[in-house]
């Protein structure tokens, strides 16, 4: 089931990423020839009017391809109008760019949905109660609801943990909920350093609980639906963007890349966890294929970016050769990563490491 599961994720981002690209190109007036959902050998395929839509055997992306793309494609003479590579620069690049913001417009619409449809939420009941730490010195226990903070009332873990996280490391109150005893407990929290998702150092105030796990479903109406998942988009968005910058600085190691049979676990585990979690799962990785491609690696639509602007600022298209250099060298980037990608989800499949 988990194949089927990846198949229906990667398969809806990789035809909305191919959509965005063919719609734009419909849009100038620019021929498709081709709509395909993989690479390689076709399986089924339909004309309808111009275009082939067509489902390939390797489905680990897919393609358009529009009528005189690249400058060497032959055309007669009443299809120059129709070509991708005669449009202004300025319109290639919105035809280019179309798929990687249709997935990032994607995803966004994705947590919207997920915020009206109702997120888990951890309570703030606490589960474990660290020895010889503050809340352990202080009295607090196993099974006690935290419900204020320096008498703010608080009710989700999330809050909780924002609220310690950007304290001081002052005396703070805390007060729990005992059975039917409301108690009250006086603590200073200790500094604790360790390395956040990104692989930064950071220094910030605990207090030594952990949450028992506990959740409620909390619902949104559409317009706090939207603002939430408007600010989790955009977190996911930079989230991604730090983790790619902190691979090439060396501060992620190298084996937390993941590739295809990573993938694929994840989409059977999110999916057995519930729809949001499988929901949340497509958005991520919608927001991963989109930041991905933006990137001004040769080969991908970022590349091709790149060289519309830089068409744009000389006036004149990058010469042949300097994009067949280009290309190259993005090739064997590209293939470099998917060949560690391969490794690291082999290698822990003999280590039996979890993903």
């Amino acid at each position: 089931m988990s194949i089927i599961y990846a198949i229906i994720a990667l398969g809806a981002l990789i035809f909305i990423h191919e959509f965005g690209h063919f719609i734009f190109a419909k849009t100038f007036g620019v021929g498709v020839e081709k709509f395909s959902l993989g690479f390689g050998p076709k399986i089924i395929g339909k004309r309808i009017g111009e275009t082939e839509y067509l489902i390939s055997a390797l489905p680990l992306g897919g393609y358009v391809k529009m009528v005189g793309e690249g400058e060497d494609a032959e055309l007669a003479e009443e299809d120059r109008h129709r070509s991708f590579a005669d449009k202004p620069a300025w319109q290639r690049m919105i035809i280019v760019a179309a798929g990687p913001v249709f997935n990032l417009l994607s995803a966004y619409i994705i947590f919207i949905v997920i915020f009206m449809m109702g997120v888990p939420a951890i309570t703030t009941k606490v589960g474990e109660v660290v020895a010889d730490k503050p809340a352990a010195r202080a009295g607090v226990k196993a099974g006690d609801v935290i419900t204020a903070i320096n008498g703010k009332p608080v009710n989700r873990w999330d809050d909780f943990a924002r609220i310690i996280a950007e304290g001081k490391i002052a005396p703070l109150e805390m007060t729990v909920k005992r059975g039917a005893s409301a108690l009250k407990f006086t603590m200073t929290p200790e500094s604790r350093t360790s390395k956040n998702l990104i692989g930064d150092t950071v220094t910030q105030p605990v207090v030594g609980v952990v949450a028992a796990g506990d959740t409620e479903i909390d619902h949104y109406p559409a317009g706090e639906a939207i603002a939430r998942g408007s600010a989790q988009c955009w977190n996911v968005v930079k989230l991604t963007a730090l983790s790619l910058l902190r691979l090439v600085q060396r501060a992620l190691p190298l084996d937390s890349i993941g590739g295809p049979i990573m993938i694929v676990k994840m989409a059977g585990q999110q999916a057995a966890a519930g729809s949001v979690n499988f929901l949340a799962f497509v958005a991520l990785l919608s927001v991963n294929l989109g930041v991905l491609n933006l990137l001004p690696v040769p080969i991908l639509d970022g590349g091709h970016l790149a060289f519309f602007l830089i068409e744009m600022i000389i006036g004149r298209p990058v010469s042949k050769r300097s994009r067949e250099i280009a290309q190259q060298i993005g090739l064997v980037l590209l293939i470099s990563l998917m060949m560690l990608a391969f490794y690291n989800d082999i290698a822990r499949m003999f280590s039996g490491s979890k993903i």
